[in-house]
């Protein structure tokens, strides 16, 4: 029984030898975090959201509440970074 086990594994190494395995590139991710927080425009610019509008809404203003509920674009120092993010 032990010789039968064993040339069952031959077999099997066998053919696990004889397959090709292909190194292939690994894929470009994007990072989930900038998928779930930046949108592209039809202009190719990045759309984000204001901070401070989460919690601690009390002591701020209507005003600032009301400005931070809007969007509004990447800046231009910071545009490259953010792309390379969601590159992917």
């Amino acid at each position: 029984m032990a010789g039968g086990a064993s040339a069952a594994n031959n077999e099997e190494n066998e053919s696990f030898e004889e397959k090709e395995f292909v190194a292939a590139m690994p894929k470009m991710k994007s990072k989930s975090a900038a998928k779930k927080r930046f949108k592209l425009t039809a202009s190719g610019q990045l759309k984000r959201n204001h901070c401070n509008h989460s919690h601690i809404l009390t002591k701020k203003s209507a005003k600032r509440k009301r400005h931070l509920r809007q969007s509004s674009l990447v800046g231009s120092s910071d545009l490259k970074r953010v792309r390379r993010l969601l590159v992917g």
